[in-house]
């Protein structure tokens, strides 16, 4: 690309909020931008055939809002036209095994609402892209290649349904961000790429929702309530939220194996006892309007293609077919809207300066950026009894970062202190980096301010185990 004019084509695999997303950054430096979708598109915000998680709940961290609001300004007040829910002036509650918490009244007018209205919104900005076109009811068969297999350069289509004709689609770039459904294994091993093994998390994680109509008196006062499960009982994780149109909706959660039920009598029982009776008491007043519905999960994976010998020029891959994580804490997004951003800055650079390794030096970054999320989604699922992990390398510092947010969680609960908690809550949304709360000034505050002979112990038993210093340490277990 010369002279910072647009040049070539480029194909997005997958119409769903990372498609979308990277499509709109895409649009900036091709010529033409063709996003290929399995799905017939539906006229409304409503859930896709190809997203069956997109009943369950769905939420933008803050750093996901600011990135997206750069990238479709106003979204937030498209949201808001179409009914969704407003935070403003509501407060979360939020519940553990060491106590409760309340963050807000929120100041700001943010959205809250389902998936179907998000990626609807997304959508209709995306569609307004003149150089952006959308091949719908297509399944993606594999990559077209050059003889020698190094470079790709399209993708092989058949039609879904009718006839099932089969046709090449050709580019100058291909992106895949199909998801956990990506065959991108498949299609690597096909033009004869030796693909290492991913990273696995056997989290075996359940969870089940059900939707609520509320009467306009009580959405006033309620926005999120959020009681979690604890470990050493195996009890569920519940979280009631508001979305758009009236409609909240309530979830349970599980890892390790235990899945929440789907039969309504039984999941009225699992809500009534939560650790706290806070959304059942709230459900008294509502009206459901659906059965509860499950959604399974075996295992989160991370793949290493930066290791790989060898990688097709014309070829990337963001989203969940590249890593993804546990739903439950928020990442999978946010980690989206960094890897958009990444890949952003890159094709800028690439504009500007270009490197013949481009797309290699894109898969390393991508690991860059997924790395914090992925060892922070491991510290908190293998708490619970049935999550296994199983990579190349061993986890570092979990058994540390377990004890130590731990700690971390129970002076924030105990004295009632927001912002620790939402620096917390940050952190582990994937918003910040592990760093702002696990680091040497951040560990002497709180050892100091816990007092307990525990605190004092738990440190020195690592420090003592490894014979390092605190920052040797940190810098070793941390990611980067």
């Amino acid at each position: 690309m010369k002279n910072n004019l647009k040049e070539g084509k480029a194909i997005v695999i997958g119409g769903s909020i990372a498609g979308l997303l990277s499509a709109r950054v895409l649009s900036d430096y091709y010529t033409e931008v063709f996003i290929v979708e399995r799905d017939e598109l539906p006229e409304g915000p409503v859930n896709r055939a190809g997203t069956p998680h997109s009943f369950h709940p769905h939420r933008l961290t803050p750093r996901a809002k600011k990135i997206i609001d750069r990238l479709f300004p106003g979204y937030n007040d498209d949201l808001l036209a179409n009914g969704a829910s407003s935070s403003l002036n509501k407060s979360l509650h939020m519940m553990n095994e060491h106590g409760s918490i309340v963050l807000g009244p929120n100041a700001q007018n943010h959205a809250t609402n389902s998936r179907a209205l998000l990626e609807w919104v997304f959508r209709k900005r995306v569609q307004r892209i003149s150089n952006v076109h959308f091949l719908v009811k297509r399944d993606v068969l594999g990559l077209q290649a050059t003889p020698d297999r190094t470079q790709v350069t399209g993708v092989i289509l058949r039609e879904r349904g009718g006839s099932g004709k089969t046709q090449i689609l050709l580019a100058d770039r291909v992106l895949d961000t199909s998801g956990r459904s990506s065959q991108i294994v498949e299609w690597l091993q096909n033009l004869g790429y030796d693909v290492p093994q991913p990273d696995l998390l056997k989290v075996a994680l359940g969870y089940s929702t059900r939707h609520y109509k509320v009467p306009p008196a009580i959405a006033e006062n309620w926005d999120t309530i959020r009681i979690e499960g604890d470990p050493s009982k195996g009890s569920y994780t519940g979280v009631f939220s508001m979305i758009e149109n009236q409609l909240a909706e309530v979830m349970l959660y599980r890892p390790g194996g235990q899945y929440p039920p789907t039969k309504v009598e039984d999941f009225e029982k699992e809500v009534a006892q939560l650790a706290s009776p806070l959304i059942a008491e709230v459900l008294q007043g509502l009206e459901p309007i659906d059965t509860p519905r499950g959604y399974r999960l075996p295992a989160c994976f991370r793949h290493h293609f930066e290791i790989m010998q060898r990688w097709p020029s014309g070829f990337l891959v963001l989203g969940d077919a590249f890593c993804n994580f546990d739903p439950i804490f928020a990442q999978g997004m946010t980690v989206v809207a960094l890897e958009v951003e990444m890949l952003e800055g890159c094709l800028q650079e690439q504009r500007q300066d270009p490197r013949l390794d481009f797309e290699r030096n894109v898969i390393r970054k991508m690991q860059e950026v997924v790395e914090p999320a992925w060892w922070l989604n491991c510290v908190a699922d293998l708490r619970w009894s049935g999550v296994e992990y199983v990579g190349s390398e061993p986890l570092r510092g979990i058994a540390f970062a377990q004890k130590y947010l731990d700690l971390f969680l129970k002076l924030a609960m105990s004295k009632e202190n927001s912002q620790m908690y939402g620096l917390y809550w940050l952190v582990s949304s994937a918003s910040i980096s592990p760093r702002e709360l696990i680091n040497p000034q951040m560990i002497s505050n709180i050892l100091a301010a816990d007092g307990s002979d525990e605190a004092k112990q738990f440190l020195n038993e690592f420090l003592q185990g490894n014979g390092q210093s605190l920052d040797d340490f940190l810098n070793q277990i941390l990611p980067t």
